[in-house]
Order: C-alpha cells, then sequence, then structure tokens
C-alpha cells in the first residue's frame, strides 16, 4: 500500500519504495513518503520503527539498500556527507553534528565561508550568524566556542544553521529534545514564517502536543514499514500514539505508590551550595519517588551532580543513610548506593563508538573479574539479564551504540545504572528523545523500584511526567528550590507558579 498519491503538486522529494539493510540486518521495508511544497511533515514512530534512517536517506547521508529517490519528480542519487544542502536539503542532527574546537560563527558558515578578495571575510560572517541568532531569540555569542556552550545552546546552534542556509526542505530530527519552551516557541515561530514562504520541514518529534501543533500531515511508521499518512487535523495524539504502537496505549502512568508513613529517610541533603545552587535542603523516602522540577537552567541537574559526587559543593551536607558523604567523591557516592543517570545519554552517558556489552558492564568490570581477566561468560549472561529485565531491542547484538534507536539506548543507560545495584537512584530527564511506548516501560520500572523499596530522584521538563510519577514535587528557580508540593497539590499551576517565582495560593 503506498502512501503516495496521484493527486496534487509534485512534492519537492519523495521516497518510492525505499528500503534499507545494515548488513544482514533489514530496518526498512518499501516504504513511501512524499514531502509537499510549504508543509510541515511529522515523521512519528517508535524508536527502533526506522525514522532517523529514513531521513538519513532523504538527506543523503545514508544510500537506500532498494527504491527511489524523487526530486522534484525526477529519481536522483543524492549525495552524500551533507553535500545534499547544495540541492537544497538540510538536516538538524539529533546527534549534535557541530565542531567542538570552533566558534559559533566558524561552524555556522563551515564548507560555505565568506571570502573578499581571497580572504575570510569575518565581519560580514559574524553579522549573518548573529542575524540568524537573534531571529531565534537566543544571545548567543557569535565567537563563543562550541564547546563552551550548554547543550540547548548548541542545539539552537545547530538549527540556525540549518534554517540560514536558505534550504528548501529542512529535517528536525528532535530538535526540541533540549530546548525550553520559550526556546521552542521562537523555533515554531521561524518554522511558521518560513513554511509560509514556501520551505518544507520534516518533523521528528516524540512530543505528541509539539506535532498537532505544529504539523500539516503525519505519517507513522512502524518496525521499519509504512503504516498511515493523513492529514493531522483528521487525527487525535490518542490515535498517532496507537498507530505508532500497534495497540491501544492507555494508562501511561503506573498508580503511584504512596511511601509508607513511617518510612526512613535515606536521603538528606541540608544547605547544599554551589557555584550556582544556593542552600538546597530536602529529604528522601525509601519507597518513594521525589519529581524535581523547575525551568531549564533552574539548577536542578546541578544540584543532582553535587549529591552523586560529579561536582563540588563548597557548603552543606549530603547525608545517606545516617552517613555524612565527602564533596565531590563518586566512589564514596557509590558505596552508599546512590547511582546518577545522566540526561545526556551519547555525550556522558554512553560510549556510542562500541558495543553493547562493555557500555553495560563498563562501571561494574570488577563483578566480571576472574582470576585477573574479564570474564566474556559473565559478561553475557548480565547482557542477557538486562535484556530480558529492560526489554532492549536490537536484530544484532554485535551492533555499536550508536546505530541502536535513542529509546534503546536509554533503557541500555538504565541498565547500565542498575547494574551497580543503587538503593537511591537519581535519573535526570527519564525519557527525552524516546517514543511513548519506551515511556510507558521506564515509568513502569521506576513505579516499580518504589514498590520494592528503593528511592527514586527523577528530574523532568516534561510536565505531566512529574506529574504522574511524583508523590512529592520539589521545583526549582536561579539555583533554589522554592517549595515542595504533596498530594492533591501536585497541579501544573502551583509548579509553574513556582518555577516563575511566584507564591501557591493556600
Amino acid at each position: 500500500m503506498s502512501a503516495i498519491g496521484d493527486q496534487g503538486p509534485v512534492p519537492i522529494l519523495a521516497a518510492r519504495g525505499v528500503s534499507k539493510s545494515f548488513g544482514e540486518v533489514p530496518v526498512l521495508f518499501s516504504v513511501d513518503l512524499e514531502i509537499l511544497p510549504g508543509e510541515v511533515h511529522a515523521l512519528m514512530g517508535e524508536n527502533g520503527a526506522g525514522k532517523s534512517t529514513l531521513v538519513k536517506i532523504l538527506s543523503g547521508f545514508e544510500q537506500p539498500t532498494a527504491g527511489q529517490i524523487l526530486l522534484d519528480g525526477n529519481a536522483v542519487n543524492l549525495p552524500g556527507n551533507g553535500h545534499s544542502e547544495r540541492l537544497g536539503i538540510a538536516l538538524i542532527h539529533q546527534e549534535l553534528n557541530l565542531a567542538e574546537h570552533l566558534t559559533v560563527t566558524e561552524s555556522l558558515f563551515l564548507g560555505r565561508e565568506i571570502t573578499k578578495f581571497g580572504f575570510l571575510d569575518r565581519p560580514a560572517m559574524r553579522k549573518v550568524a548573529r542575524d540568524a541568532l537573534d531571529e531565534l531569540g537566543t544571545d548567543i555569542h557569535v565567537d563563543a566556542l562550541i564547546s563552551d556552550l550548554s547543550l540547548a545552546d548548541k542545539q539552537m546552534v545547530e538549527i540556525a544553521k540549518a534554517i540560514s542556509r536558505n534550504a528548501r526542505v529542512v529535517f528536525m530530527d528532535e530538535p526540541t529534545a533540549v530546548l525550553s519552551e520559550g526556546e521552542t516557541d521562537r523555533l515554531f515561530a521561524q518554522v511558521r514564517r518560513l513554511r509560509a514562504e514556501g520551505t518544507s520541514f520534516v518533523f521528528v518529534s516524540h512530543k505528541l502536543g509539539e506535532v498537532m501543533a505544529l504539523s500539516d500531515r503525519v505519517t507513522v511508521l512502524r518496525d521499519g514499514q509504512w503504516i498511515k499518512t493523513d492529514l493531522t487535523r483528521n487525527l487525535t495524539a490518542d490515535r498517532i500514539a496507537q498507530l505508532m504502537v500497534g495497540r491501544e496505549l492507555s494508562d501511561l502512568y503506573p498508580v503511584k505508590h504512596e511511601p509508607d508513613v513511617d518510612a526512613e529517610e535515606v536521603l538528606t541533603v541540608e544547605n547544599l551550595s554551589t557555584g550556582f545552587v544556593k542552600d538546597a535542603s530536602f529529604t528522601l523516602q525509601r519507597g518513594e519517588i521525589l519529581g524535581f522540577s523547575g525551568l531549564i537552567g533552574s539548577g536542578r541537574t546541578e544540584l543532582m551532580e553535587a549529591i552523586a559526587g560529579l561536582r563540588k559543593y563548597h557548603s552543606g551536607s549530603v547525608t545517606v543513610n545516617g552517613t555524612p558523604l565527602p564533596s565531590a567523591n563518586m566512589a564514596a557516592t557509590r558505596e552508599a548506593g546512590v547511582a546518577y543517570m545522566t540526561k545526556d545519554r551519547k555525550g556522558r552517558g554512553l560510549l556510542v563508538g562500541e558495543r553493547i556489552r562493555p557500555n553495560l558492564t563498563l562501571q561494574t568490570l570488577d563483578l566480571h573479574e576472574r582470576w585477573g581477566m574479564i570474564s566474556g561468560t559473565s559478561e553475557a549472561k548480565a547482557l542477557k539479564r538486562a535484556n530480558r529485565r529492560f526489554d532492549i531491542r536490537v536484530r544484532d547484538p554485535r551492533v555499536m551504540v550508536s546505530q541502536m534507536s535513542g529509546g534503546n539506548q536509554q533503557k541500555l543507560l538504565l541498565a547500565k545504572i542498575m547494574e551497580l545495584a543503587p538503593g537511591i537512584l537519581i535519573v535526570d530527564e527519564p525519557t527525552r528523545g524516546i517514543d511513548v511506548g519506551t515511556k510507558q516501560q521506564i515509568y513502569q520500572f521506576l513505579s516499580v523500584l518504589a514498590r520494592e523499596g528503593h528511592a527514586v530522584i527523577v528530574v523532568s521538563s516534561e510536565m505531566p511526567e512529574i506529574i504522574g510519577l511524583s508523590t512529592r514535587v520539589a521545583v526549582m528557580r536561579e539555583g533554589r528550590i522554592m517549595g515542595m508540593l504533596t498530594g492533591d497539590g501536585i497541579q501544573e499551576n502551583n509548579i509553574m507558579r513556582l518555577a516563575s517565582g511566584l507564591r501557591v495560593a493556600a
């Protein structure tokens, strides 16, 4: 069955019967997709559905095993390594594609530098770079090094680079995963402006609300196959989710488990201060899920890294099960049973250039040592347990982590952390950039952990996630904990008031 009709305007870019295999592993099966002039086309599917592979094929970064690519109705072989930009096709990568040692201006103009009399015209490039960043409403300095930028700022530079090249088709693969609400609004305003001028966008996202608000049409892939293409106005978010997973998706969040009234406090943080966090105090009970909310840049990650021994704190204390922990001492933190799952799975959580097994056991190699050597048999057993426990789905266990879907990477990262057998688990943005089906699995796992007596801290920028999982919610603003919400007080308006510096009404 084809997603391409015989009526209407000629697509700018189209895939006809595109299939793709990596070695003997097939990932796409005769997929059709058309991109019409001046539309935002959402490409949806669970992690591993083939979305990113199809995007890379349509932007020239991968070649199809079978099928055709059409540009303005004519069959083409797209040039690789980003050279399809010359044909008006730009890709905003999910994995940021920036040279860390270059400045923002140099990154925006890499490969298309402006010259004057044979020399680089740096003032002209700086002006164009500043104009592009101003359109996105960001104050990133054009001479800043990419390596000095936050993850969100790097994403904004990647977006500015793509939309500043006057592309006819822009592929956006999870562009808002690390952006604040304000940054997302500014990006969408630019997308709508460019769409009105005739630019087409392919929007890959797991945020159904954004898809419903921005897109004109939706195509759903599942297990490498085309499932449906329809106008967005003909669909609901629930219907899209159902098409993605192939089943009804109800009860996304598990029933909350309230800890026992006399449950012991396993973590006590008192007046903790780092360079940005100021006088943070809270407790964590055994068997509870404590949510940390707040706007991006509020200090949540800095606080958690200090608790986990990754960041030095200047004053205050962290006590686990009655034992004070030294500052910036990961070994002591691990020994105390505290584990931290970073929000940056590709940059700081996983070795994406390695296979699954060494990633899983990297922090627990001492458990697999036999007579002075690492036992492959012991590691293989650990991988088998992890695959079963976390439903890590790969067609070939020898696959590189970089070739795994985002959802499977996230489940692998969680499995790696749980190899430490922590009593206290801190998860930072646990479902960033993953599909609703995988989200549901992670939510269930965290709920089970709490019911088994573990203590869990969830840091998330997704309001429904915080509300749906947490039995208490701490809200941070500008490095301070502004309040703690419980019971019926865990509501979006209360969280937003505290995050904005306002008091919650009694």
